[in-house]
């Protein structure tokens, strides 16, 4: 009977071992089916997003040029950054464009999305119309607003001066051309609008209710209820325009065709470190400038991060 019993145990041992071993062959053409459809994302993220960060990582301690390979010279395009003046300019232009775009797009965008929220008449085309600025192309936005804004013959001194005010050379001038260039980014918020739309609808009726019932009026109800629920998507977007912003290219780029004139003051960080590496062959100068823009960025957020749990109000 022993015999008999072991032999038993041994047999559902034996098919225990068999369903296991098919079961890991299984699991594991499984993983490698994965793999293969996996595979073009994956060499996509190795060829064209791990081996440039590297690549330019080293760069950054070369004279590398594109056309010859460069020698190492340590930290010396970092110290010779310090020592130029347009690249401070081209900081002092980013923080400058950052601080103040980002504030008035957060504002805007959700008085905008507030408006937009009203249930009256029309509301589908209303919110197709703020929508729309944010799908023109870049060069197309710049075109429009160079005729807006022309100093002689543009639609807003035109219209300033029917109401008595002399209007600014805008883009012409030092003075004006950050504000004219923060004008022309708010003009296409529509995307972030459409985000804090969503953000309004996931705001729960029932919180208004109640305070209509304890008497809160308009202004009550949005300063205790709407805004505090929206501050996680206010969050979501004071981030990427950070970001965004950080990275300004295209508009004062092709407004002022790559030279950021008047004086400078439309150099931006991007333009700067493209103009060194595309135009001047500098690469491994603008690589260098590309990490300290990589440095800025991660500090800017991470200081956004650890503020958040002071004013960011999750649902529970």
């Amino acid at each position: 009977m022993a015999t008999v019993g072991t032999t038993a145990k041994d047999n559902t041992a034996a098919l225990m071992q068999t369903k296991n071993k098919k079961s890991t062959k299984f699991e594991t053409k499984l993983a490698l089916f994965g793999l293969l459809f996996a595979s073009p994302w994956i060499l996509g993220l190795l060829f064209f997003n791990i081996y440039p960060l590297l690549a330019s990582a080293y760069y950054s301690f070369t004279t590398y040029s594109i056309l010859e390979p460069g020698k190492f010279v340590g930290f010396e395009n970092y110290t010779t950054l310090f020592k130029d003046d347009v690249f401070w300019k081209s900081i002092s232009n980013t923080l400058y464009y950052t601080f103040i775009f980002v504030p008035l797009s957060i504002v805007q965008g959700v008085a905008l999305a507030m408006l937009l929220n009203l249930k009256i008449k029309g509301q589908g085309i209303y919110r197709t119309l703020f929508f729309i600025p944010s799908l023109v192309p870049e060069i197309a936005t710049v075109i429009i607003w160079l005729w807006l804004l022309n100093p002689q013959f543009g639609l807003v001194n035109f219209w300033l001066d029917k109401i008595g005010i002399s209007g600014p050379p805008w883009i012409g001038s030092e003075v004006w051309s950050k504000p004219s260039l923060i004008l022309m980014s708010l003009w296409g918020t529509g995307q972030a609008v459409v985000i804090y739309l969503a953000g309004l609808q996931d705001v729960p009726q029932d919180y208004y209710d109640a305070a209509q019932v304890d008497g809160a009026n308009a202004w009550q109800r949005m300063r205790t209820i709407t805004l505090p629920l929206l501050t996680p998507v206010i969050f979501f977007n004071m981030i990427m325009g950070m970001i965004g912003a950080l990275q300004n290219f295209v508009l004062p780029y092709t407004l002022t065709n790559g030279q950021g004139t008047p004086a400078n003051s439309m150099m931006f960080y991007v333009m700067y470190l493209y103009t060194n590496g595309f135009a001047y062959l500098k690469m491994g100068y603008a690589s260098a400038m590309a990490w300290i823009l990589f440095i800025i960025v991660v500090a800017l957020t991470a200081i956004i991060f650890a503020t958040q749990k002071r004013w960011v109000h999750y649902q529970r």
